[in-house]
């Protein structure tokens, strides 16, 4: 079914200029309309291209206007998330029964492609709870559950996220040390902190609504991968509470991230989400889509960066002539699209054989993360570097994507991570693919 397209004026994309000052030469283009095309090179159904017209427009009328003043305040754009639900896109992979609009992993991938192009920072939030908690839930919570929680998470009322590493626990995440121990009445205590939390914090000192919160519940007797379960733990829980909201990050500034502490947080039975124990499974599964549209995040900061660069090295002259003209920037240019184009493939075909209900996708998920996030933050690098001093100014949308590109190359799993990850898989394989 298609997205509830509620913008009151025709959806009718608007391209997203390189900056106001250097914009004659970012008008629709091949980099930005490769898919309008009777499916485009990456095969998006009809469904998937008016999709991505929706998000476009509205990014390119309320994404693109708060963006930049946003990322400096460092604050969290309560209004415009509650607009994305209205969108539908918030729980863009949900069934339509629990309120979402019953799409695929490709359609968040357009729409997380189509935000980072704009906001990077913004589609961080969105991706943690849109995500991370919703599809998550989706995945892995009962009817009741999901019945309860998930209307409101998919019309913005409710804001989420998911809690999995901690203080001294990343890359390494079943050594966790928050536990949960079941009480007499069937209830859990939960104790513990989790780091780095984003929808954390949706203010300096409010709590996000919901978290979906991974914890030990096996002893040192139990193999580690059926030692961990997950618990939904709610807002206003007696010993939840926000130990701090992290602020002066490097970039991703508009999207809030907090440390959460559980101090003998008592969990209600309803609230463990699946098996005791059976938690890994649903770890490694909704890690799956999150690398991937992680991936998308770094394809739409190269689009972006690219279509910067572009028209400035059109536009700016030297020597009496343009940018364009010089063998260093055409050597920018080209290397930077065919980076991207490679990236947006690899993309697209990982995402239209991912099933959101199945795991063993490691190889490809992991894969096209370490690609795309990788070469998003070398195509704004090199956009950057040929916008020159204006590229270095925070008024000029290069720099804003460079700094957040950066954290996807950290976030969903580390580089060295995906390497290590892949090494393994590949073990498996006979000839490749």
């Amino acid at each position: 079914m298609l997205l509830r397209p509620r913008l009151a004026r025709p959806l009718t994309r608007v391209p997203v200029m390189a900056s106001s000052r250097f914009s004659t030469a970012a008008a629709a283009s091949p980099v930005d309309d490769a898919d309008s095309l009777a499916g485009g090179p990456f095969g998006l159904s009809s469904e998937h291209r008016a999709l991505r017209e929706m998000v476009g427009a509205f990014v390119a009328s309320e994404v693109e206007p708060q963006a930049l003043v946003y990322n400096r305040e460092e604050k969290f754009n309560h209004a415009l998330f509650r607009r994305t639900g209205d969108l539908g896109l918030l729980g863009v992979t949900v069934d339509d029964e629990y309120g979402g609009s019953g799409m695929d992993a490709t359609a968040a991938c357009i729409v997380h492609e189509e935000l980072s192009a704009s906001d990077p920072a913004f589609c961080l939030s969105y991706l943690a709870h849109s995500q991370l908690f919703v599809n998550n839930l989706a995945r892995n919570g009962s009817h009741e559950q999901k019945s309860r929680l998930l209307p409101a998470a998919c019309t913005g009322e409710l804001i989420g996220g998911m809690g999995m590493s901690e203080p001294q626990a990343g890359t390494d995440v079943l050594g966790m040390g928050t536990k949960a121990t079941r009480l007499a009445d069937g209830s859990w205590s939960l104790r513990g902190a989790k780091m780095w939390i984003t929808n954390g914090a949706v203010s300096d000192t409010e709590l996000g609504d919901a978290f979906l919160v991974y914890a030990r519940t096996g002893g040192a007797d139990v193999r580690p991968s059926k030692a961990i379960s997950l618990f939904l733990v709610e807002k206003g829980m007696p010993g939840f509470s926000l130990g701090q909201r992290l602020k002066d990050k490097c970039g991703m500034r508009a999207s809030p991230t907090a440390e959460l502490v559980f101090d003998d947080v008592v969990v209600p039975a309803a609230n463990l989400v699946g098996e005791e124990g059976g938690a890994t499974v649903c770890m490694m599964r909704n890690l799956e889509i999150e690398r991937v549209v992680l991936a998308a995040m770094g394809v739409g900061i190269a689009r972006r960066s690219l279509q910067a660069m572009n028209a400035y090295a059109n536009e700016r002259k030297a020597f009496g002539q343009p940018l364009s003209n010089f063998g260093q920037i055409q050597r920018h240019l080209g290397e930077s699209y065919a980076e991207y184009m490679a990236g947006k493939h690899y993309l697209y075909s990982v995402a239209k054989g991912l099933d959101l209900d199945s795991a063993g996708n490691r190889l490809d998920t992991d894969g096209v993360k370490l690609f795309c996030t990788t070469m998003g933050k070398n195509v704004a690098d090199r956009a950057m570097q040929v916008l020159g001093g204006y590229g270095y100014m925070g008024d000029y949308v290069v720099e804003r994507l460079w700094r957040d590109a950066k954290l996807l190359e950290i976030g969903g799993g580390t580089l060295e991570s995906h390497q290590k990850n892949m090494a393994r898989e590949m073990q498996a394989l006979g000839a490749m693919p």
